[in-house]
């Protein structure tokens, strides 16, 4: 039986990555469903994959990084190794330092514009896809937020508008608009790690919130299920971190399609190759905010339960399974066990 090293940080190792029926850590939204039928499509191949504590890099026949490691393999593992590629320029830039790819056999990706059935192989964010979602017209408000204060000077990046439709919101419909989420009321650190570290004690951050701190009326409190939340929205915004980078398609969208809430969405530029127009609202279409309110909240019961019927056909399509906990799995260890 060959060994798998699947390296990741210390909080996930001993395996809890792949543990169905761990206690030690809180795993929410079902986000490891992807990682336990990796771990069950490794085991119909005769795989033994383990965190790479228990299966060391050394000691096991293939290795399976996250992103670009911190330690790149040798030269002489190339054939070994193996790099799932998730996040994107924005946050790890170091991701797409093309010569660091030659590091590794093969390179799974959601980028388009890399994938060449080659060296690099599509896969989408994955997820545990329900058959079935709730179609419900009459709910408690039109629209909500679900998402981290964050900041970037990145060229496309949608933090900066995702602000701008919070204020939009806040003073032209407030009613209508609630915000969810960390880093929402309290004081963020920027700029270099000496200041940055003082984000690390709460009590700073408190009193600076307190005088320099943007507030925010909409802010209603982090989450414990994204779901429970949705679910008593008709529509949620799900925007990207960043726009217009091809196949660049996070949990955003998918959540909100869970709960049987419309997304309202920006961010890749092809959306529509991967996710039909008619289940999602693109923001690209209205040139103001008016505007996307005015359809929102104008909109007929027989047009809303229609996207949600359309939601529910994508989730069992074709194109819908290529982002299911499965799909991810298979192309994975096929691509693998070819090389063996």
């Amino acid at each position: 039986m060959k060994k798998v090293s699947f390296v990741i940080e210390k909080l996930f190792q001993d395996n809890i990555l792949f543990d169905r029926n761990q206690t030690k850590i809180n795993i929410r939204d079902n986000v490891f469903d992807k990682y336990y039928k990796l771990f069950d499509e490794f085991k119909k191949y005769d795989y033994n994959v383990a965190t790479n504590d228990i299966n060391t890099i050394t000691k096991s026949d293939i290795v399976i990084y996250t992103d670009i490691p911190k330690v790149l393999p040798k030269k002489n593992t190339i054939e070994k190794s193996y790099l799932i590629m998730m996040e994107s320029r924005l946050i790890r830039p170091d991701n797409f330092e093309i010569d660091k790819h030659k590091l590794f056999n093969k390179i799974f990706t959601w980028d388009d514009n890399l994938v060449d059935n080659k060296k690099y192989f599509k896969i989408n964010y994955a997820f545990k896809l329900p058959s079935k979602i709730e179609k419900r017209f009459n709910k408690e408000k039109l629209c909500c937020l679900i998402v981290g204060n964050k900041d970037s000077n990145y060229a496309n990046e949608l933090y900066s508008e995702r602000k701008r439709l919070i204020r939009w919101f806040e003073e032209s419909y407030p009613e209508d608009f609630d915000l969810f989420g960390v880093g929402w009321n309290e004081y963020r650190f920027t700029g270099i790690k000496p200041i940055r570290v003082f984000n690390r004690i709460p009590i700073v951050k408190k009193i600076m919130f307190k005088y320099f701190g943007e507030f925010y009326p909409s802010y209603k409190g982090k989450v414990d299920n994204k779901f429970e939340i949705m679910q008593n929205y008709k529509f949620a915004i799900c925007y990207e971190n960043i726009k217009d980078i091809s196949g660049y398609i996070t949990e955003k969208i998918l959540d909100a399609m869970f709960a049987g809430c419309v997304p309202i969405y920006l961010g890749a530029n092809n959306i529509t190759e991967h996710i039909p127009k008619n289940c999602f609202i693109d923001k690209r279409k209205f040139k103001t905010y008016k505007l996307l309110y005015d359809y929102i909240n104008k909109m007929s019961e027989n047009i809303y339960i229609e996207y949600l019927n359309n939601i529910e056909l994508f989730l069992n399509s074709e194109k819908g399974e290529r982002f299911s906990s499965k799909s991810f799995a298979q192309i994975i260890v096929s691509k693998i066990d070819e090389e063996s």
